[in-house]
């Protein structure tokens, strides 16, 4: 399977990037910076990674780039990735260096940025000179959730390629053709993911994930007093420190038994205090990592309960169209009989002011009780 096989829902993207790798001038549409934009699941990395492999790849030796590719070991790729809360000035500082080297084995150097938007002022202006003179054979990437999360002067100087958010059929095919899931499983994942691609497929190989999703939904739904709020949010608190925990545990341990290793350090062994100071410095990055993957679980929980409420509004109104859960129709309908359009508006209001606070670095359990306490007040009890 290709990179591009990997993709759904994105026909029209995916042709026009084809074009622009082809060594055809008659097809070729290229330039020297791209921006994809898209909504969270919607394959933007995915997209960059596939463009990336198509540009190394010289027609005879395209399995081989891609292993290299997905590996991110190709001597003609940089990429630039953080699971912190912003991308540092000195990492875009290196990257910046590395695209001034010529291809060693490919027709580009390719540079891929993703979450273009963690960028600050400052960063972003150093990637903007880059950007404005760039080498003849230097390819830059960039993937953000939409163009206003970058300056105006990246913008006007980078191809936009925006991303449809996938169907959720289209998504089941893809959990179906790619991961072997059955068609049953595959369809309420990504319904219930809401077509997030990669949260499909978690929910749909892990059942764990899909437990914690309903705990959450049941927590909101036995809401009825500001004491029942403030219970809520400790058990979504727990249920996102799960998740993040589940995520990233595994990964942290791989990373330590692998930094031990490059520093001949047996497993159990002691490390001797001269590389101490290197481990400090992974443990510090799993720490910032741990402090996204957090955010990223509150935010994912918010955005389950807006899919909720979501659902209580469109009964309410009569729309005949199948809930996102489905699988919790009964209380749907509990809750649809004990609420009215405007209290579920003001619920969803609550929801969308408390992922805004989040983001701005409000403490997550303050803004998830604010929250949680509107919904108490618009809760008939």
């Amino acid at each position: 399977m290709s990179g591009w096989d990997g993709l759904t829902g994105q026909a029209d993207a995916v042709e026009l990037l084809k074009a622009a790798a082809s060594a055809d001038p008659s097809r070729s549409a290229m330039t020297h910076s791209w921006l994809i934009t898209g909504p969270p699941g919607s394959g933007r990395s995915n997209l960059a990674y596939a463009f990336a492999t198509a540009l190394l790849s010289r027609g005879h030796d395209d399995e081989a780039t891609s292993r290299q590719v997905d590996a991110r070991s190709h001597p003609d790729l940089a990429v630039l990735s953080t699971e912190r809360i912003i991308i540092t000035i000195d990492e875009v500082r290196s990257l910046v260096a590395s695209s001034q080297f010529s291809p060693s084995v490919g027709r580009y150097r390719v540079v891929v940025i993703e979450d273009a938007d963690r960028m600050t002022e400052r960063t972003s202006n150093l990637l903007l000179k880059a950007l404005e003179e760039p080498p003849p054979r230097t390819v830059w990437i960039l993937c953000a959730p939409s163009e206003a999360d970058l300056i105006p002067t990246i913008r006007s100087r980078v191809r936009s390629i925006r991303l449809r958010t996938p169907s959720v059929a289209d998504v089941a095919d893809l959990l179906v053709r790619r991961d072997g899931i059955d068609r049953e499983t595959a369809v309420t994942a990504a319904r219930e993911a809401q077509s997030h691609i990669g949260m499909a497929l978690r929910l749909a190989t892990d059942q764990e994930a899909r437990e914690r999703r309903r705990r959450t939904l049941e927590a909101a739904l036995a809401i009825r007093s500001v004491s029942d709020a403030v219970n809520a949010a400790t058990t979504m608190l727990a249920v996102a420190g799960d998740d993040a925990k589940a995520i990233t545990e595994q990964r942290d341990a791989q990373e330590r038994a692998s930094a031990l290793r490059s520093l001949g350090v047996e497993p159990g062994g002691t490390v001797p205090p001269a590389l101490r100071s290197q481990l400090r410095a992974l443990e510090d990055d799993q720490k910032r990592r741990a402090t996204r993957s957090l955010r990223d679980g509150i935010d994912r929980i918010l955005v389950d309960l807006l899919s909720l409420y979501r659902d209580v509004l469109l009964l309410h109104l009569g729309v005949a169209e199948e809930p996102i859960n489905q699988a919790v129709r009964g209380r749907l309908d509990e809750a649809t009989a004990a609420s009215t359009p405007a209290s579920t508006l003001a619920v969803m209001d609550a929801i969308a002011v408390a992922r805004r606070r989040i983001e701005s670095n409000v403490a997550p359990a303050l803004a998830l009780e604010a929250m949680l306490v509107a919904v108490s007040r618009h809760a008939v009890r």
